[in-house]
């Protein structure tokens, strides 16, 4: 498969998965989600495993974008319930307005089982293990904000630097990798390591950085910015200040990574461009969501031929 024709089929899936579950309050960003997956691996041998990330990161943004701004609290936790059974005779718990995303998300896992290799059909199962762990991590953040709970600095980035998605895509890439990625370094991933948790971090701190910059929207749960000047009484600039330097010890976790883990080095590499392309993303905006920052990288990549 081409990298021209990867983004195409893309398209066509996701405009077929918009349409169908019908959640018009969610952003709207398949260009921008393939482009942060071909960041992990552009290579032509992993075109399966970039499309499927892009589908489980696509997924993830519509999930995220009904916890944090649309659903209920019962309904958050109907379709947490929901999506812990991954059961299709869970739909009935559902809102109407979900139960289309909902058969769609096992759908989608379902097809992905049949698609890769057959000695590699428990791939699809630690990434829906993954998600099922993020979608808790979801309702943990709505019930903070239902309940107006205060968290600690610590106790905040230790859930948002899960809830933001990259530790369970941490999983997910690794699906449909091919042999040289074992059960083994599932098992690894699954547990959500120190390189995993890093990665985490970095998106969250970078992207608390940005939005505060930006203004936060009402409604949502304070950031990590915030929490920090409460805990603390000191200034945004002071916070930010801590956090920059939280965020080099971060990085430095990720180079130790290289030494530290041989045996999952091609997974580690990976999760290392992951991280790497939070930078592309969040380092002035959230260009995920104000995606007109990403414009230029997006055609220099997919429109624009290279000059020779």
């Amino acid at each position: 498969m081409s990298i021209q024709r990867s983004p195409s089929s893309c398209s066509w899936w996701w405009r077929g998965l918009y349409r169908c579950v019908g959640l018009n309050y969610a952003r709207d960003r398949l260009v921008e989600g393939y482009l942060w997956c071909y960041a992990i691996y552009h290579e032509k041998e992993f075109a399966f495993s970039r499309i499927f990330l892009t589908k489980q990161l696509m997924l993830i943004s519509l999930m995220d974008d009904t916890y944090d701004a649309h659903a209920t609290i019962e309904e958050c936790r109907q379709l947490n319930v929901a999506i812990q059974r991954w059961d299709e005779r869970a739909t009935s718990l559902l809102p109407d307005y979900l139960k289309r995303f909902y058969t769609e998300l096992l759908r989608i896992f379902k097809d992905a089982t049949s698609e890769v290799a057959i000695c590699d059909t428990y791939h699809v199962a630690y990434a829906r293990k993954a998600f099922q762990d993020l979608s808790a991590y979801y309702l943990q953040e709505v019930e903070w904000l239902h309940q107006d709970h205060k968290p600690s600095f610590k106790d905040h980035l230790s859930l948002s630097a899960m809830s933001i998605g990259s530790p369970t895509l941490c999983v997910g890439l690794m699906v449909g990798m091919g042999d040289p990625v074992t059960r083994e370094a599932f098992e690894w991933a699954a547990g959500y390591p120190k390189v995993a948790i890093a990665c985490g971090k970095i998106a969250r701190l970078l992207d608390d950085i940005a939005a505060f910059k930006g203004g936060k929207a009402k409604g949502d749960m304070a950031s990590s910015i915030e929490c920090y000047m409460v805990e603390h009484s000191v200034t945004s600039e002071v916070a930010i200040s801590k956090i920059l330097s939280l965020l080099e010890d971060e990085w430095r976790t990720l180079n130790q990574a290289h030494f530290e883990h041989h045996s999952h080095l091609l997974v580690v590499r990976r999760i290392i461009n992951f991280a790497n392309s939070m930078l592309v993303f969040y380092a002035r905006k959230d260009a995920y969501t104000f995606s007109i920052n990403l414009k230029e990288t997006v055609e220099s990549l997919f429109v624009k031929p290279i000059p020779m």
